[in-house]
């Protein structure tokens, strides 16, 4: 098939087509077209003008169209997730739960334009200033450029619409080139529920065309999750726009001796190889307490060697590919980069086209990249520690901070961890790859800035106003 462009409530081919393969089989997918400056300029021209409806939309249509659009996501489940998975190779018990996910943040999302806060503030505090009262509401900014990664085709672009929705703004999502398709087919969906004409476009184009939708003074925000490398650079190209970046980790566990280390293991094996661990925060440092480190090494190898890596389509596949073979080569010359420099695999290490084997390491030199920059591919580093601030001091010496996971029940060392430790979420025994869309998300340091999760991202993606009353 091919997939048409939804440039200012209209679908518009181009001369333009890319193909989209399957990382796993090398199957085309489908054809998208690919918008040029033109395209990009009507949509920003189109999303200026549909501010116009929509800040002034009232809450109940807002929420009417993010209901909409949820139920028809919950009603297209598995066509959607199948879709994702033949163009991201994704495993599909990973795309489903997806699917979920999205209902939910566009139910959120439907819930929360409801509700979005003000409050009264007395003004009254200096002499001169008797009877006055302040009234603070959050109004919206305006058009909203929206870019996102292949890793989650559907819930994070549904992460940077439905708030934007919610909050009265308008969208033009520049699709993942990797995974264009499931973005096309969620722009179908809210064309069906109820959209504003040119609120929303969902356009598929070059990074250089895309860098228009950054530098134009008619789009207000920035919402970008991606790479460090690039999140920086738009955000360098927009120094006068709100901008919220997402921008990945290098995401650690400490694993306690009053941890339960089977269950512990099984767990960190989902954490870090589902979807070959492009996640974000997906699991890639794991520090262990001496006492138990050899016991617990050996039940995660264990584990490791019992996940089932192959054919995305199957429903019990926790490992499928790399999204393409750059990325493959890259994940697979790291891990012998650090095998060179003194590693030792302790099982993995393998490849086949796209596929790279589920890999543990331990004593991995700190300067070798697996260990001090994001992996984003199915492996995972071990190494121990004796006391918990020893274990604290490793977690911070890194660039990142997005999110960290800490396995104890020792109140006090829950509360230390989430007191020193620099990263946006400490979860606590729980892996650190846990997130449900209503929570906040982000990170601090090279990981970004600015919150995820529904209402925080309307938080972002709004500014308070203030009526002074002199009474």
């Amino acid at each position: 098939m091919k997939y048409r462009l939804l440039v200012g409530g209209k679908w518009v081919e181009t001369k333009d087509l890319q193909t989209v393969v399957n990382p796993y089989d090398g199957t085309v997918v489908g054809e998208v077209f690919q918008a040029g400056v033109p395209e990009v300029e009507q949509a920003i021209d189109s999303a200026e003008k549909a501010f116009e409806v929509t800040r002034k939309l009232p809450s109940y249509k807002r929420a009417g169209i993010l209901t909409n659009a949820a139920a028809q996501i919950r009603e297209r489940k598995e066509e959607i997730a199948k879709m994702m998975t033949l163009e991201s190779g994704k495993p599909i018990q990973f795309t489903r739960g997806e699917v979920d996910r999205a209902v939910l943040t566009f139910s959120i999302a439907a819930e929360e334009a409801k509700r979005i806060p003000g409050e009264v503030v007395s003004l009254d505090l200096a002499a001169g200033s008797e009877n006055r009262w302040g009234v603070v509401r959050r109004h919206p900014v305006g058009p909203v450029a929206s870019i996102t990664p292949f890793n989650f085709p559907l819930n994070l672009v549904a992460h940077k619409i439905a708030p934007a929705i919610a909050a009265g703004n308008t969208v033009v999502h520049k699709s993942p080139p990797q995974t264009p398709i499931t973005s096309a087919v969620l722009a179908e969906i809210l064309m069906n529920s109820g959209v504003p004409e040119g609120a929303v476009s969902v356009i598929s184009c070059s990074n250089e065309v895309a860098e228009k939708l950054v530098t134009d003074p008619r789009m207000k925000i920035l919402s970008f999750t991606g790479s460090p490398r690039v999140g920086w650079y738009l955000k360098s190209k927009a120094p006068k726009k709100k901008v919220i970046l997402e921008l990945g980790g290098n995401a650690a566990v400490i694993v306690e001796r009053d941890a339960d280390l089977d269950p512990v293991a099984r767990r960190l094996v989902a954490g870090a190889f589902a979807n070959a661990g492009q996640i974000c925060i997906s699991v890639q440092r794991i520090y262990v307490h001496r006492d138990v480190y050899e016991k617990f090494r050996d039940c995660l190898v264990y584990e490791t060697k019992k996940a089932k890596v192959g054919d995305p389509l199957d429903d019990k596949t926790l490992v499928g590919p790399m999204i393409n073979s750059p990325e493959a080569d890259r994940a697979f010359n790291w891990i012998d980069e650090a095998r060179k420099a003194g590693a030792t695999i302790l099982t993995g290490g393998g490849r086949n086209g796209n596929m790279i084997d589920p890999t543990i390491l331990e004593n991995v030199p700190p300067d070798v990249n697996l260990y001090c920059e994001e992996a984003f591919a199915p492996v995972a580093i071990l190494e121990t520690y004796s006391d918990f601030d020893e274990a604290i001091r490793k977690v911070n010496d890194t660039r990142f901070g997005l999110q960290a996971g800490i396995f104890t029940n020792d109140a006090r060392k829950i509360f230390k961890a989430f007191d020193e430790i620099q990263v946006g979420g400490v979860i606590i025994n729980d892996y650190p790859t846990f997130r449900i869309d209503n929570m906040p998300y982000g990170g601090i340091k090279d990981s970004g800035f600015g919150r995820e999760g529904v209402r925080y991202a309307i938080e972002e993606m709004t500014e308070p106003k203030l009526l002074a009353l002199n009474l």
